[in-house]
């Protein structure tokens, strides 16, 4: 059993940032490649990122390369999300999602999620 819990969102301005925070506890948490996924009220869940379990190498969504940075704290057990640039489309609600094995772009595939952190970027 894994448990994620998110932290960090909340109301932005465009232009702004946020990091989010995915804290990863349970059995053997190192054992999993982490996601971070979204979804906009009305739209289909949308794959940002994950990190690779064994060597932390990362893979990212396209369209938001660049602006959308993953990162992983082993002694923490965290996955953090760093946004940057942030525009009005990206409001969404954000979930981390842990995946015993290698990165998958499919979310339903994913073990365990978390119960997501609204993030909101508005004037």
């Amino acid at each position: 059993q894994v448990q994620l819990v998110e932290s960090g969102g909340g109301l932005v301005q465009p232009g702004g940032s946020l990091k989010l925070t995915c804290a990863v506890s349970g059995s053997n948490p190192h054992f999993y490649s982490m996601g971070w996924f979204r979804q906009a009220p009305g739209k289909e869940r949308e794959v940002i990122s994950c990190i690779h379990h064994g060597d932390d190498s990362t893979t990212y969504a396209a369209s938001l390369k660049g602006r959308f940075t993953i990162a992983r704290d082993r002694p923490k057990n965290t996955v953090y999300r760093q946004m940057d640039r942030l525009k009005p489309e990206d409001t969404a609600g954000y979930y981390c999602a842990a995946l015993r094995g290698l990165c998958a772009r499919v979310g339903d595939i994913y073990d365990y999620w978390g119960q997501g952190t609204q993030v909101t970027v508005s004037s």
